[in-house]
């Protein structure tokens, strides 16, 4: 399998959920399933039935990070050096030409790119069109609204 990039942040996060799966909700699940188990016939006890299916949720997304995390090739861009190249991690200040407006991103991996707080995937069409640019390069994103043009205005390691 593919090695799966993610920030230093991004792992941490993904050990923090898997150690509250695993140390806080797998024993709350079992407990519960206990506690109606306790109840009598399982046939028509929806706690159970629910506890069960939590349990099943709880399990696969326990796999689904430890997949996640032995395949992460964890990079931490305030070691690299700055180049003023967009790569993987980096923050950038973009301007767009049409209307002036400034965004700012930082390029993520999947699991970790969220909009409201300015992360984007490493695999998302502005990130796409942003790597390995420079400063002063103008990019152009194919967008389902048109293509937009940005100017890169700063690349940061932070």
């Amino acid at each position: 399998m593919d090695k799966i990039p993610m920030t230093a942040n991004g792992e941490r996060a993904l050990r923090q959920e898997l150690d509250n799966l695993k140390q806080v909700e797998r024993p709350r699940v079992v407990q519960a399933i206990a506690e109606a188990r306790a109840q009598g016939d399982l046939r028509e006890n929806s706690e159970y039935q629910y506890a069960k299916e939590e349990q099943g949720f709880i399990e696969g997304r326990i796999v689904e990070i430890g997949g996640k995390l032995s395949h992460a090739q964890v990079i931490d861009v305030t070691s690299i050096p700055p180049s003023g190249k967009v790569i993987f991690g980096t923050t950038v200040r973009l301007m767009n030409l049409d209307n002036e407006a400034e965004v700012i991103y930082q390029i993520v991996g999947d699991d970790e790119a969220d909009i409201k707080v300015n992360k984007i995937s490493v695999y998302s069409p502005i990130a796409r069109a942003l790597i390995g640019k420079e400063v002063d390069d103008v990019v152009v994103v194919k967008a389902p609204s048109g293509d937009i043009e940005y100017e890169i205005c700063a690349v940061e390691h932070v």
